[in-house]
């Protein structure tokens, strides 16, 4: 994928304006989903972060405004996002280092090198399992091609010993994210992300530590929106979850001690 041209650009607000991105009009565009992610992760100032699939590096970013003095590292396989992801940095004075490459045969520099956390927001759907977009960027955010299983182990094996994985998917791909957790990955965390009270849970995050020997925790399902149903165009989101979205706040597991 060659660089975008501007015309095929938008800049848009995340954290109610605290994070400025470059994102293709027609591509790939992230939405709250890298949002929870970077806020339900727990690192600390001088740690360092790596991002499977950094796009254009809004969970990544999102971290990094939250959280100063973090040591970034995002991994891409397409070009134009690369680029966009440096330039993004650069826009909002993150200090974050991309490299372009297959999370499933890392480059060298990668493979040197371990991580107190990765985190990883992976293509939503099997192949076969959805129409494709016919963006191809788009297309390849969305429909896996590279196994779930992969980018746990590519994760598995960049961690230090006791740091932490955090990842987002759809709720359907809890199976495979559990199965794929080896014995390198234990004290297992999931925290679904529930639309609204009464509905099924769309989304979870998983936290799993390297040599973690807790027992399995599923937390009770995070709300996010208030009432039956949108209000009209107004998202109506939850008062701690709009916390989350509108600045640069961490997300509360509900039960977490």
């Amino acid at each position: 994928m060659t660089t975008f041209a501007e015309s095929e650009l938008t800049c848009d607000a995340f954290l109610g304006g605290y994070l400025q991105l470059y994102q293709p009009r027609a591509g790939y565009r992230a939405g709250v989903d890298p949002v929870f992610l970077a806020a339900s992760v727990t690192a600390q100032a001088g740690q360092s972060v790596l991002e499977l699939g950094c796009g254009a590096g809004a969970a990544i970013l999102c971290l990094g405004r939250r959280v100063p003095a973090l040591a970034l590292t995002g991994v891409e396989l397409q070009s134009g996002y690369a680029d966009l992801a440096r330039r993004n940095a650069a826009l909002n004075d993150i200090a974050l280092d991309v490299v372009e490459g297959d999370i499933a045969a890392l480059p060298q520099t990668l493979r040197q090198r371990s991580f107190d956390h990765v985190i990883a927001n992976p293509p939503y759907y099997l192949a076969g399992t959805h129409s494709p977009a016919s963006d191809a960027g788009r297309a390849t955010a969305l429909g896996e091609q590279t196994p779930l299983a992969l980018w746990i182990d590519a994760a598995a094996r960049r961690l230090t010993h006791r740091g932490y994985l955090h990842m987002i998917a759809k709720a359907d791909r809890l199976p495979d994210m559990l199965a794929a957790c080896d014995d390198r990955l234990g004290s297992l965390e999931v925290l679904p992300l529930v639309p609204r009270q009464g509905r099924a849970a769309e989304l979870v995050i998983l936290r799993a530590r390297k040599g973690g020997r807790a027992p399995f925790r599923l937390y009770s399902g995070l709300i996010l929106h208030q009432g039956a149903r949108h209000p009209g165009d107004r998202d109506h989101y939850l008062p701690e979850i709009a916390k989350v979205l509108r600045e640069p706040a961490p997300l509360h597991w509900p039960g977490a001690g």
